[in-house]
């Protein structure tokens, strides 16, 4: 009786890798700072713009940033819709009505 045989192909070997730095850890005070200015008007939006592309952005400030501005935009296009449906509905009922 014939027996399937396998054949175990040897795995190559991984390259080097050096040690990849980490990066340092946002402290609280950074948070905190971080978040008195994305509370003010105007200053929010290029600090966001900053922390979001900037080279010198910690990784976890540069995500939260880009996820920020993602939500803003979510946000502001949900209020268009809004506004323009609701609009839309109030002309159409001023419209249809008479005021004699």
């Amino acid at each position: 009786m014939d027996t399937p045989t396998t054949t175990v192909t040897p795995q190559p070997a991984r390259p080097y890798q050096p040690f990849q730095k980490q990066a340092e850890e946002v402290t609280l005070g950074d948070w905190m700072i971080t978040i008195l200015l994305s509370a003010i008007p105007i200053v929010n939006i290029v600090m966001l713009f900053v922390w979001a592309f900037g080279s010198s952005t910690n990784p976890s400030k540069a995500n939260w940033a880009k996820a920020t501005l993602i939500w803003m935009v979510i946000g502001i296009a949900l209020a268009i819709i809004f506004v323009v449906v609701i609009g839309t509905a109030i002309f159409s009922g001023m419209e249809s009505s008479s005021f004699e």
